[in-house]
């Protein structure tokens, strides 16, 4: 569905949180490259005497793509509200482009711009077309939210050069980070020049031949270790597999070769069925920011960084668009609804890298890799910009449309235009679960059912029910001009388990209400009382607290007891300690946590 014609209601979750991508965080990612050099990276070249450029290259080798996932959320959210005011740094970072890039259409500050280094001479670590990549998607953002040709120029000649360099006749050469395969699919989809979706697939092929130096993480962390036909588990670098994933099946999905879709459905199940947080997060692993092993899910230790779950829900997208399948569609929401969504405090200008689902307490957090709270930047700047990308092209992703109809994906209040009708859905989800549709037009309406939806009720009124209200499916009317649509949800709040293989967790429980994961922070207990002391009375029931106005519409308050601190640190087995104290405490949605400062949180409770 064309960005235009899918409008998010700026009262809903996620309408609100794209008005404030659009207010701040966006202006912050520009402040901050501004800041930490990933443009003058490219001044300093632009401006380069007979001597060499003055100074050193600034940031980390791969800071182009942290201005380049900037320009791509300015791209959208142009092509979203209309807004103008980047066009001034627009001006200036286009002219920059075309100064620096050199006449074969190569583009790297940091190879151009540091002594010794020759182009694509290190492609384990230079990021050279990972950055490419990230290029061509802000080009085809810009141009397609707002017609801005130099970009798209600009990454057409980096992606001409790939094509000669890298392609049938060329050396056969992949980057240490996938990125590139997505980007050059969609170039194409912009240009319709088919060298650029050759050169995607030719990037999928060449994968895993273990071309690239093994490294210290071993070929599995560049996705190197398998060809994507064989691998079966998802492995390595939680990003980079996502990535890839995402790449391999935007390929498909314009060439129809379906033993990579094939691949993709054994991938997904291996990284959705085995290894994901139940907020979404990938990546269990902080020394190589990897997964783990099947079912390796300690909460404490969870790395879930920011960019595995929007690259998850880059790939679950494509899978949709593959498949139909509803399943896919759901671990969207559940991303971004938990761990995306509690990558950003309620500034939208502070952020984690890492997502756990503990902090303890004492949590030394003095280190960016794992702080105690959001915080304004990162050396690695990989993550805020990332996010703003996404949430300026949100709306994109909520609905789909067809000859047929308007397919709704993801539950939320807003106006979605497709050939034949327009959906207009007003809803309070994921606070209440009435979700109403007024149609104008005709044709098919299909509502994704959440699988978590057991019970759930419809009511039309004009139209005629397809396929009723069954969970992990959709919910399909056909409508004439009037009708409405009203799908009913039950909102309980339910305990949830993990599989008896989650050692990290067994015997403990968290809490859901809808589509979000709830967990217990420490601002909300006593001072004499710890959450490592808490135990959940499972058979007590979960009682809703309504707070209209906050930005946490729904607490829960749950039962259960104070443990007893231990006065050893191991004792002999035996009876846990009688005199435990009742309590009742508050369970706050997971992606609200660290709002109120700093100090410890849990999602997994241990039973009483």
């Amino acid at each position: 569905m064309p960005l235009d014609a899918a409008r998010l209601d700026p009262a809903s979750l996620l309408g609100g949180w794209q008005e404030l991508n659009a207010a701040a965080t966006i202006a912050h990612c520009v402040d901050n490259v501004e800041r930490t050099a990933a443009i003058d990276n490219f001044r300093r070249l632009a401006t380069a005497g007979p001597d060499g450029p003055q100074g050193t290259f600034r940031g980390p080798w791969f800071a182009d793509s942290d201005l380049y996932k900037t320009l791509e959320a300015i791209g959208w959210e142009a092509g979203r509200s209309g807004t103008d005011r980047w066009a001034d740094l627009l001006s200036e970072v286009a002219d920059l482009f075309e100064q620096v890039q050199t006449p074969d259409g190569y583009l790297n500050t940091y190879v151009q711009g540091t002594p010794g280094r020759e182009p694509f001479a290190d492609p384990e670590w230079t990021h050279e077309l990972y950055c490419a990549g990230h290029l061509m998607q802000a080009a085809v953002a810009l141009h397609r939210g707002g017609g801005d040709g130099r970009f798209l120029a600009v990454a057409r000649r980096v992606a001409d050069q790939i094509v000669r360099e890298f392609g049938a006749d060329g050396r056969p050469v992949v980057d240490g980070h996938p990125e590139v395969e997505t980007a050059l699919v969609e170039l194409y989809r912009e240009t319709g020049d088919e060298s650029y979706l050759r050169a995607a697939e030719l990037q999928v092929e060449r994968r895993g031949h273990r071309s690239l130096h093994v490294g210290r993480f071993g070929s599995q962390y560049y996705q190197d270790h398998l060809p994507v036909r064989e691998a079966t588990e998802a492995i390595g670098h939680s990003v980079r597999q996502l990535y890839q994933a995402a790449g391999v099946t935007d390929v498909y999905l314009e060439n129809g070769d379906e033993t990579l879709l094939e691949a993709m459905e054994r991938l997904w199940d291996s990284a959705f069925g085995t290894k994901m947080y139940i907020i979404g997060g990938h990546g269990s692993r902080h020394r190589d920011e990897s997964y783990g092993d099947p079912y390796e899910l300690p909460p404490d230790r969870a790395y879930a960084e920011t960019c595995a779950s929007i690259a998850a829900l880059q790939w679950c997208w494509r899978m949709l668009l593959a498949t139909g399948r509803a399943r896919y569609a759901e671990e969207m929401e559940r991303a971004l609804l938990n761990a995306i969504a509690a990558s950003m405090d309620d500034t939208g200008t502070a952020f984690f890298y890492s997502n756990p689902l503990q902090l303890r307490t004492g949590h030394d957090g003095s280190h960016e890799d794992a702080p105690s709270e959001r915080l304004p930047w990162y050396n690695c700047a990989c993550c805020p910009p990332n996010l703003a990308r996404l949430l300026a092209s949100m709306n994109g992703y909520a609905a789909t449309s067809g000859p047929e109809g308007v397919h709704l994906h993801l539950l939320t209040a807003g106006t979605f235009t497709g050939e034949r009708l327009t959906a207009v859905v007003e809803t309070g989800y994921p606070w209440d679960g009435d979700v109403l549709v007024t149609v104008s037009g005709g044709g098919e309406l299909a509502v994704r059912v959440p699988a978590w939806a057991t019970g759930a009720t419809v009511a039309v009124s004009g139209g005629r029910v397809l396929a009723g209200p069954v969970p992990g499916d959709y919910l399909r009317v056909a409508c004439e001009d009037g009708a409405t649509v009203r799908l009913t949800l039950p909102m309980t709040p339910r305990l949830v388990r993990a599989d008896e293989r989650v050692d990290a967790v067994r015997g403990c429980v968290t809490v859901m209400r809808g589509p979000l994961v709830y967990c217990v922070e420490q601002a909300d207990l006593p001072e004499d009382v710890l959450v490592e002391q808490l135990r959940l009375d499972p058979s007590s029931p979960v009682v809703e607290e309504r707070t209209p106005g906050d930005v946490t519409p729904v607490r829960l308050r749950l039962s259960g007891t104070i443990q007893p601190p231990e006065a050893e640190l191991y004792r002999p087995y035996g009876p846990a300690p009688a005199a435990r104290t009742p309590i009742t405490f508050t369970a706050i949605p997971y992606h609200a946590w660290a709002n109120r400062g700093p100090g410890a949180m849990r999602v997994w409770i241990p039973t009483a």
